[in-house]
C-alpha cells in the first residue's frame, strides 16, 4: 500500500522550509480497502536503513521503506482505535551505527491556544515554563520540549550533540499565526546542548534560546538544558518577611560586587570564583562588614567579559562563567539565610550584535527596531528593543519575573533606563525619530517601564525596582497611579556627581564650592533616593575613590572617610562598590581581583572598620533611615557656613524625639569651641567620630561626649559646644 504525499511538501522538508513538518512526519491514518492503517513517517537524511519497532507487541521490526532519495522512509502498520502505538524508529548510519529513538513527530504540542493568545497580547507573565528548553515526560517518555518566537523565520529547527549538529534532523513546527515554533524531542535529559538553526530570506544562523536557562561557558555559544526546579531552597522565612517588609523605611546599605573580579583564587589569580566559593566567603565579609545587601552587576549570559555584564544575550540563564544556576540559586540562597538581600543589575535597555544572539533573530529586525535612528546605540554599539511590540514587551517583563520567581533575587536595579526614556538620548539632530506627538519622549519604553514595575510589585510584594536615571525626569519613584513610573528607588546621580566634585577640591578652595554639598537637600524629598558610589565612579580613568581624594596620605584617608560619613547620614539608602571600603588603590579592573593585600596597613584597615561601624550605626539608628524621603526626616543646623567649610544637621525617626545630630568638617584644620544650637536641653553623646584613632584618625574629638546649655544659637535656645576635628563627621545622640 503507498501514500501519496505532494512532491512540493517534501521539497519544503528536505530545504527546511516546511512551516509543519507533522503534515508529512509522524503517524497518519490512512484507509486500506475500509481498514484503518498508519503510516509512519521519518526523515532520516543520516540513515541507510531504517525500522519501525513496536516494543509494546514484541513484534519484529518492520523495515521501513525510503520513499525519497533525500532520506525520507515510510512504513505502515496497523491503527489501533485510530490512535499510534507508542513505536520506536531504529536507524543504521553509513558507518554502521544503530540509534534507537522515539519518534519527536508523533508526540502533542505543550503550547495551548491560550498561551498562544497570552504569548501574542504581551501577556504570558510565565513564558519561561513554556518557551525555551522544558522537560516533559509524555506517556512515560522523557524528554525536552522547545519552543521559540520567530515569526518571519522560513524554517527553524533543533541542533545539538544529539543530531550532530544538524539542522535537517528535527525541524520544528509552526503555529500559525502566532509565529511561535515547538518541537518535543524525546529521550534528551538535562545537560543536553542545543541551538536554533534559523533558516531565513538572509540565510541561515545558528542561534541561542532567547529563553534558554543556561549556556556553555563563554566563548562557547550553546544553549544547555537544566532543570531549576531542582533545586531546594531554605529560604522561606526570608521570603515571608520580605512580603512584609516596607523597605522605604528599613536600613538599605548595598555593597556592588562584580563576582568575577572581588576576589580570585590565591593559587591561580587568572581564574574565577564559582558562585558556591563566593557564598560563603562574600556573605561572610558582608554579614561582618553590616551590609543589608548585596548587588550583583549582571549575572545573565554575556559574551564579552569586558562589558561587566551590561552586554546581554541570555537573559534567562545565569553566566556559566561561575558555575550552574543551581550554584548561583546555592549563593542566593545562603545570602537569605544570613538575612542579606540580593539585588541584581538587569539591562532591559539595548542588546549586544552577537551573530547567536537577538539581533535579526528570524532575519528581520524582531527585537530591534529596523530603523536605525530607533534602533541603534551608537555610543555603545548595541541594539534597542522595540517596546512597542507586544512579545517583546513581555519577553523582558517576563524575564523580571523569571529572576523574582526562580532565583528568589530580592531587587531589579534597571540600567541606563534615561536612554531609554529618551528618543534623542545621546543623538545630534536628524539621528533621531519624534514620537507621534511630535516629542522626545519614548512613549513605548513608559509604557513598558510602568508596566514592568506593577507586575513585580503585584507579584511580588516587597521586591524592589531600583532605576538608575540620570536626568530629572519626573516621579521615577512614583506609583504608576499618580503618573510615575513605579519603581521604589532611584539612584541620586545629581547628589553623587556633585558630592565628587566637591571632595575632588583642595580644602582651601571647598568654600566656594559650598553649594555643591548643600544643593542635594532641595530636591532631596522628590524622590526615594539610592546614594550611590558605585562601579561607574572608579573606571575609564577616573582612578580610585581613594585615588580621587585631594591632599597627602593621612588627608585622603580622612577624606574618604569623610565623604562615607557624610553619605552614611545624607538622606537616602546607600550603595558602595566593592573595594571603596578599605581603599583600593588601583583603579578597578575586572579581569584582576582586588587589592585584598593592602589590608596588612593600619589605614586600610582603619578605613574598613570605618564602613562597618557606620553600617552598624546606620542599621541600630532609626534616625538615619526611617524617615529618608520625607522632610521631616532632615533639619539643618547650620548650612551656611561656607569660610570654614561646616554643616551640622539632624536626623530623625518617626518619632520625633529620636533624633541624632551630625557635624562635619570638610577641612584638614581642627575647629575647636564650635557652639551649635541643638533641639534639646540634655547630654549629647559622642557615638561616632570618623576621626578616631581606631579608624587611622588624629583622635581629636568630644569624648564621651557634651552637655547641652541653655543658650541660644542658630535660632534655637539650647546649644552644645564642641570640637571638630580634621576632615571628620562627628554623631551626637541625646541621652536624656
Amino acid at each position: 500500500m503507498r501514500t501519496d504525499i505532494g512532491l512540493d511538501s517534501i521539497g519544503r522538508l528536505i530545504e527546511g522550509t516546511h512551516e509543519n513538518p507533522f503534515e508529512i512526519l509522524g503517524p497518519h491514518e490512512i484507509s486500506d480497502n475500509g481498514r484503518r492503517a498508519l503510516a509512519v513517517r521519518a526523515f532520516l537524511p543520516h540513515a541507510d536503513q531504517a525500522w519501525l519497532v513496536d516494543p509494546a507487541h514484541g513484534e519484529i521490526p518492520r523495515p521501513m521503506r525510503r520513499i525519497h532519495p533525500a532520506g525520507l522512509y515510510e512504513a505502515i502498520t496497523v491503527s489501533t482505535n485510530g490512535s499510534a502505538p507508542r513505536y520506536l524508529i531504529r536507524a543504521v548510519d553509513a558507518s554502521g551505527r544503530k540509534l534507537t529513538m522515539h519518534d519527536p513527530y508523533a508526540f502533542p504540542p505543550l503550547l495551548t491556544d491560550y498561551d498562544l493568545y497570552l504569548l501574542n497580547e504581551g501577556r504570558h507573565w510565565k513564558l519561561y515554563e513554556r518557551l525555551g528548553a522544558q522537560l516533559r515526560t509524555i506517556d512515560g517518555v522523557d524528554g525536552v520540549n522547545f519552543a521559540v518566537w520567530a515569526p518571519n523565520a522560513l524554517g527553524v529547527s533543533v541542533i545539538g550533540d544529539f543530531n550532530n549538529w544538524d539542522g535537517r534532523r528535527h525541524p520544528m513546527r509552526k503555529h500559525i499565526p502566532s509565529g511561535f515554533w515547538e518541537l518535543f524531542i524525546p529521550g534528551l535529559s538535562e545537560g543536553t546542548l542545543y541551538k536554533y538553526q534559523v533558516r531565513t530570506r538572509e540565510g541561515v544562523c545558528d542561534k541561542a534560546d532567547p529563553v534558554g536557562f543556561a549556556t556553555e561557558c563563554p566563548p562557547r555559544t550553546a544553549s544547555k538544558v537544566v532543570d531549576l526546579s531542582r533545586f531546594r531552597w531554605h529560604d522561606a522565612d526570608w521570603l515571608a518577611r520580605r512580603r512584609q517588609t516596607n523597605w522605604l523605611e528599613q536600613p538599605i546599605s548595598i555593597y556592588e560586587v562584580h563576582l568575577g573580579s572581588w576576589r580570585r583564587p590565591g593559587d591561580d589569580p587568572t581564574r574565577w570564583l564559582s558562585y558556591r566559593d563566593l557564598a560563603h566567603q562574600l556573605v561572610e565579609y558582608c554579614t561582618e562588614m553590616g551590609y543589608t545587601h548585596i548587588e550583583l552587576l549582571p549575572v545573565s549570559e554575556h559574551p564579552l567579559s569586558a562589558s561587566w555584564g551590561y552586554q546581554t544575550t541570555g537573559y534567562y540563564a545565569a553566566t556559566a562563567r561561575y558555575g550552574t544556576p543551581h550554584d548561583l540559586m546555592y549563593f542566593i540562597d545562603l545570602c537569605h539565610q544570613h538575612g542579606l538581600g540580593v539585588i541584581i543589575d538587569w539591562v532591559p535597555a539595548h542588546f549586544p550584535r552577537d551573530g547567536h544572539g537577538l539581533r535579526r533573530f528570524d532575519g528581520t529586525a524582531l527585537y530591534e527596531h529596523e530603523d536605525p535612528r530607533r534602533g541603534e546605540h551608537r555610543d555603545w554599539g548595541t541594539l534597542i528593543f522595540n517596546y512597542g511590540r507586544h512579545e517583546v514587551r513581555n519577553f523582558l517583563i517576563a524575564n523580571a519575573l523569571f529572576w523574582f520567581d526562580k532565583y528568589h533575587v530580592d531587587g531589579v536595579r534597571v540600567d541606563a533606563v534615561a536612554s531609554m526614556l529618551y528618543l534623542d538620548y545621546s543623538r545630534r539632530d536628524g539621528e533621531w525619530l519624534p514620537n507621534e506627538y511630535g516629542g522626545r519622549e519614548n512613549l513605548q519604553a513608559i509604557a513598558f517601564l510602568k508596566e514592568f514595575n506593577e507586575q513585580v510589585h503585584i507579584q511580588f510584594p516587597g521586591a524592589l525596582t531600583i532605576a538608575e536615571e540620570s536626568t530629572a525626569w519626573p516621579s521615577v519613584s512614583r506609583p504608576t497611579y499618580l503618573g510615575g513610573l513605579g519603581f521604589s528607588l532611584k539612584w541620586n546621580m545629581g547628589w553623587m556627581n556633585d558630592t565628587r566634585r566637591y571632595m575632588h577640591h583642595d580644602p582651601v578652595h571647598r568654600k566656594y564650592h559650598h553649594n555643591e554639598l548643600t544643593f542635594s537637600l532641595i530636591y532631596a524629598f522628590h524622590e526615594n533616593f539610592v546614594l550611590p558610589l558605585s562601579h561607574d565612579e572608579v573606571v575609564h580613568g577616573k582612578g580610585s575613590l581613594l585615588d580621587q581624594m585631594p591632599g597627602d596620605l593621612w588627608q585622603k584617608f580622612a577624606n574618604l572617610r569623610l565623604l562615607y560619613s557624610y553619605m552614611w547620614t545624607h538622606p537616602g539608602k546607600k550603595l558602595l562598590f566593592m573595594g571603596g571600603e578599605f581603599g583600593q588603590w588601583n583603579e578597578w579592573n575586572y579581569d584582576e581581583s582586588l587589592q585584598w593585600h593592602l589590608l596588612q596597613w593600619p589605614s586600610h584597615q582603619g578605613l574598613q572598620r570605618c564602613v562597618a561601624d557606620l553600617n552598624r550605626i546606620y542599621r541600630r539608628e532609626k534616625a538615619l533611615h526611617e524617615v529618608d524621603f520625607d522632610y521631616h526626616g532632615f533639619e539643618w543646623i547650620d548650612c551656611h557656613n561656607h569660610d570654614d567649610s561646616t554643616l551640622c544637621y539632624v536626623r530623625r525617626a518617626k518619632d520625633p524625639h529620636d533624633f541624632l545630630v551630625v557635624c562635619c568638617n570638610f577641612t584638614p584644620v581642627p575647629r575647636t569651641n564650635y557652639r551649635y544650637g541643638v533641639p534639646e536641653l540634655c547630654w549629647y553623646e559622642e557615638i561616632f567620630n570618623s576621626d578616631s584613632m581606631y579608624y587611622g584618625g588624629s583622635n581629636m574629638g568630644n569624648f564621651p561626649g557634651a552637655m547641652a546649655e541653655p543658650q541660644e544659637s542658630h535660632g534655637r535656645p539650647q546649644s552644645i559646644v564642641i570640637t571638630l576635628p580634621p576632615l571628620a563627621t562627628v554623631i551626637f545622640k541625646p541621652r536624656r
